[in-house]
């Protein structure tokens, strides 16, 4: 395993995907780093719906316009969500949470990207990306779906982040 640094350099989002399924171990990895993410209070606001049948995942890259695509290509999704009922930071807390998978995923050599369901519409904005995925899949009880994150072995190759390109003109100190 990388060094959390040498993570975070290497950590893109990933659009293409082998066919290769992942590993029950891999899954199983990635799930415990969720449920390890902080949240507000220990709130543990989240749920996680893993889907890996491929012509569920086909369906749910229609959930947007533009930018699901690489739900059809991906060996395994997990939808976050999280209640607001729970707690007011459940956006945070499911945030948190998502990254963690992300990087889970990295640190596993698996790719991965983050595929934003929240406040997002299908083509046409006809319906809200979560009122069709909730067509397709069953979502439990008030839970709100943040994102999905789209999992699979790698079929690109992305640069490492460039730390040259950091813009520190973006870090300020307080006086």
């Amino acid at each position: 395993m990388k060094d959390f640094h040498e993570l975070l350099i290497s950590r893109h989002s990933i659009r293409k995907y082998t066919a290769e399924a992942i590993s029950p171990e891999d899954v199983k990895l990635i799930i415990e780093a969720a449920l390890m993410a902080p949240s507000s209070k220990r709130s543990m606001p989240w749920e996680f719906v893993l889907i890996d049948d491929k012509d569920k995942l086909e369906i749910l890259s229609h959930c947007r316009e533009f930018g699901s695509a690489p739900l059809a290509r991906c060996s395994l999704a997990i939808l976050v969500l999280s209640s607001p009922a729970i707690t007011d930071t459940w956006i945070e807390d499911a945030s948190i949470a998502s990254s963690y998978i992300q990087l889970q995923a990295e640190a596993l050599g698996l790719g991965s990207c983050w595929v934003q369901i929240r406040g997002r519409y299908t083509k046409g904005d006809e319906i809200s990306a979560q009122d069709y995925i909730c067509q397709h899949i069953d979502i439990p009880g008030d839970q709100q779906i943040l994102c999905a994150i789209t999992l699979g072995h790698k079929d690109e190759t992305r640069k490492p982040f460039d730390l040259d390109k950091l813009s520190w003109e973006k870090v300020h100190i307080a006086k």
